[in-house]
């Protein structure tokens, strides 16, 4: 479960303008969770009946009812409380929705986890889609950027010290080039993370003898999502996601670190508009670079805690598998901000170079 985000430091009513994503919170947030642990449940009854293992009937009717079941939200909140998960309780309530004869078929063979992670996985997917989509804009405005300025002198800077003249166009190069390798990684971390969960109470599938490939399969195909056999308890795949997230904002923070730097130096940089302080008038900020060195940090760290959650006891873990719900949404969300930040401070530049003493 990526827990329902709401973070109010990324999120809240002051700081979202500065360090927020509405398009990145939204696909985080509770409609979008609940939606898809619906889709999963919607999935698995059509998978199922497809292979005779619940009756067709069984699975319209499921269907029929989650096409419009808006479940009780704060008995979802009482029920985590009480179970660590909401599932049960919306197992539950669903049941109770489609009634007899046909409500013993919900959920069937499935377990809290297996709906959780595909919903979680489903919502990582319209997320990295997201991402994806900013960086190659980033791409082609560094592109643009070089093309315009990239002729013009600069002074390199070695350990923070004047080295020999470059050209803005191998700056800028510095900055392009790790998002086309990110693109290129993201392309590999699809295939390993954008796959279903679905083992059953223990990752057995004991439920359903010689079949349980079968229905796996055919519920990935359901979702599209990949096929694999369980991984309750093996989370290098969420913890390479998390590495990717990471690299995409240290990425994204080390062209914000260059652009505070040649603000600093006053004749490197011409910016268009900047903030603005309560005591000195002249000055003008360089904010969004400096919010993505602060994005890129807040990853960094982030991503220690994420290879903790690596550490599941036995066939499952709560604590593990909670700390990942706290975790993953946040570095998700700063992610998404680093590419609007981004975005937004590449558009404020007016000019680069042209000057080495």
């Amino acid at each position: 479960m990526i827990a329902a985000f709401d973070n109010p430091l990324l999120s809240g009513p002051l700081l979202s303008g500065l360090l927020g994503d509405e398009k990145m919170a939204t696909l985080l947030g509770v409609e979008a969770e609940l939606a898809t642990m619906l889709q999963f449940e919607k999935a698995l009854a059509d998978a199922e009946a497809a292979l005779g293992i619940v009756p067709a009937a069984a699975a319209s009717a499921i269907g029929r009812v989650l096409d419009n079941f808006r479940p009780e939200i704060q008995a979802l909140r009482d029920a985590t409380a009480r179970d660590g998960v909401m599932v049960p309780e919306l197992v539950r309530q669903i049941r109770h929705a489609v009634a007899e004869p046909h409500s013993e078929h919900v959920h069937f063979g499935a377990t809290s986890q297996d709906v959780i992670d595909t919903a979680m996985i489903l919502r990582i997917r319209a997320c990295i889609d997201l991402l994806e989509e900013r960086l190659s804009a980033l791409v082609v405005a560094f592109a643009d950027l070089r093309h315009r300025f990239g002729d013009r002198p600069l002074m390199a800077r070695t350990r923070m010290q004047a080295a020999i003249p470059i050209s803005v166009a191998d700056r800028v190069t510095s900055w392009r080039e790790p998002l086309l390798r990110h693109h290129e990684r993201l392309q590999s971390v699809r295939g390993s993370v954008l796959v279903v969960q679905f083992g059953g109470a223990v990752g057995t599938l004991e439920k359903f003898a010689d079949k349980g490939a079968a229905i796996r399969a055919a519920l990935a195909r359901q979702l599209s999502l990949g096929d694999a056999p369980q991984w309750h308890s093996q989370r290098d795949r969420i913890a390479e996601l998390a590495s990717w997230l990471s690299l995409v904002t240290g990425g994204l923070g080390k062209f914000g670190q260059d652009i505070a730097l040649m603000a600093q130096a006053g004749d490197e940089l011409q910016r268009a508009g900047g903030g603005s302080s309560s005591a000195m008038a002249h000055k003008h900020n360089p904010i969004d670079a400096e919010m993505l060195v602060t994005l890129a940090r807040y990853n960094a760290i982030q991503l220690s805690g994420m290879h903790h959650a690596l550490i599941h006891e036995q066939e499952r873990s709560g604590a593990a598998w909670t700390l990942e719900w706290l975790i993953l949404p946040q570095m998700l969300m700063a992610a998404g901000a680093s590419t609007c930040v981004a975005d937004r401070l590449v558009r404020t530049i007016a000019a680069i170079g042209g000057k080495v003493d």
